[in-house]
């Protein structure tokens, strides 16, 4: 079992598509990145949700709204971002059992619970060495090794596929506004 959503991975891969050439933040909506990464829309517009309550991403507003980085992409970590989606998790849960030992005959000895169980520091090492991993690792990190990975041209691809979006929906916004407008004077 995992320990961290899928949420978690739908957030960071569509952080990365907020992360544009020199780092600079796209804007996009969430439908248009539930669209770009294939992921369902209504489980992302939660994710959002909680990413924009972290400010991690911020609101924009107007006919061609959606959102961007709320923060320099250099300064989002995974962890923020994975502590946003599915909060702080313990990857351990230390159910004492040390003591239980049959031999014990229902009295356990001191020197088998004396101190810290050996068990639960190890994991508790190992969290904390999964949490530094990724407080060092951002989202330009990740963005950065897309950029690499990806042919020349991909990052402008991108931009013009959000872009086509964002202006057929200001389209769609002025056609609604111009059916609202009676097409005749109203004579008494």
């Amino acid at each position: 079992m995992a320990l961290y959503s899928a949420g978690v991975e739908y957030g960071i891969h569509c952080l990365v598509f907020l992360v544009g050439d020199c780092a600079e933040s796209r804007e996009a909506s969430v439908r248009d990145l539930a669209e770009l990464q294939g992921v369902p829309l209504d489980y992302l517009a939660k994710i959002f949700t909680k990413l924009a309550k972290a400010k991690i991403v911020v609101a924009t507003e107007g006919v061609r709204g959606g959102f961007r980085l709320g923060r320099p992409a250099d300064e989002i970590t995974l962890l923020d971002i994975v502590c946003a989606i599915d909060g702080h998790k313990q990857i351990f849960d230390c159910r004492e059992i040390r003591g239980r030992c049959a031999l014990f005959e229902g009295d356990a000895p001191d020197w088998a619970l004396a101190g810290h169980c050996a068990i639960h520091g190890a994991m508790m090492v190992a969290q904390k060495r999964m949490e530094e991993a990724l407080s060092q690792t951002t989202i330009l990190d990740i963005g950065r090794k897309l950029g690499r990975k990806a042919p020349a041209g991909f990052s402008g691809q991108v931009d013009g596929w959000l872009n086509e979006r964002r202006e057929r929906k200001a389209s769609a916004a002025v056609i609604d506004d111009d059916q609202m407008i009676p097409l005749s004077p109203v004579t008494s």
